[in-house]
């Protein structure tokens, strides 16, 4: 939002770290992207130019640009929450890399990390209903990855906020309409998001009730959901690609459902999720910019999770 005609600039000079994308948050998951590969992959041939991009824009002197610009009053909601869930993911993974680069890139973000967490221990109190939509406002996937960054950096308070408020938003929650997905340019199921959610919430025993009132199931108790990989018209379409983007995502909530279930429904929701990132994996590199410039990274949190969560 601009307040005045001194707001009108190059995006370079108020968004130092994280630009170069068609918008801030693909950007800041593309630095998580290069982090964790980094991490997997210490020997790769691009590691050093890596290394060298990440030092370039994870300086002190930028982080602070980017903390005013959230500072502002026109800016206070700006990216909420998913560009505000992918800073925190970044900086989980920078916390729990024991690198001295980590350690220099997680001190230089710390202040834009804490504004961050502090926006949403402000936020969420004051949200009466979630927000269920397939795209960047889902309310679930949000508190999803904040929940994860507390629990790594033992941010109590965020943690019990989070879960208080899923409980709040979700607990009640039966029999989601999964025959009405996917919409049309999502990149994530309300439905499997809430779902993660929940896993993530819930101890083992009462998240096999609550799932079991949350989607239908046949007579001999296995669960119902959509095995067949959503499909997209037109790869040029930046809205329409959304749905390679639901392809994974559903991929990796289905990992983290499958991960609190019994064996039976745990193979199929597993075996689901592997062809939903087969089905979609190739156009990570398809020469379209409407999903190269943020797909990758959807692909390799779907393999990760696929990988943590079978282990």
């Amino acid at each position: 939002m601009l307040g005045s005609d001194r707001d009108v600039k190059p995006v370079r000079e108020y968004r130092p770290a994280f630009y170069g994308c068609f918008d801030w948050h693909s950007a800041v998951h593309g630095h998580w992207m290069l982090v964790k590969l980094l991490k997997r992959f210490p020997d790769s041939p691009d590691a050093e130019k890596i290394k060298a991009a990440l030092s370039k824009n994870l300086r002190p002197e930028n982080i602070a640009v980017e903390v005013r610009f959230f500072l502002d009053s026109n800016n206070r909601t700006f990216e909420r929450p998913y560009g505000w869930a992918w800073l925190l993911k970044l900086a989980e993974e920078l916390h729990t890399w024991d690198h001295p680069l980590a350690r220099e890139w997680e001190t230089a973000l710390q202040p834009l990390t804490d504004l961050i967490a502090g926006n949403y221990l402000d936020f969420l109190p004051k949200l009466v209903y979630p927000v269920r939509a397939g795209e960047h406002s889902n309310t679930a996937f949000g508190m999803a990855f904040a929940l994860d960054y507390a629990r790594t950096t033992q941010n109590k308070a965020l943690e019990a906020t989070i879960v208080a408020r899923a409980r709040d938003f979700y607990l009640n929650d039966e029999n989601c309409p999964t025959g009405w997905e996917p919409s049309g340019f999502d990149f994530f199921s309300p439905c499997f998001t809430e779902a993660e959610l929940m896993a993530r919430v819930l101890p083992e025993a009462e998240f096999r009730t609550w799932i079991h009132r949350f989607l239908p199931s046949r007579p001999n108790g296995r669960l119902v959901f959509p095995d067949e990989p959503a499909r997209v018209g037109d790869r040029s379409d930046g809205k329409l690609v959304h749905l390679d983007g639901l392809n994974f995502s559903r991929a990796w909530a289905y990992a983290r459902i499958a991960s609190k279930l019994d064996p039976e429904n745990r193979d199929a929701f597993r075996q689901a999720a592997m062809l939903h990132i087969h089905h979609s994996l190739e156009t990570i590199s398809d020469g379209n910019y409407a999903g190269e410039h943020w797909l990758a990274t959807f692909a390799v949190y779907a393999l990760n999770e696929m990988e943590q969560l079978s282990e």
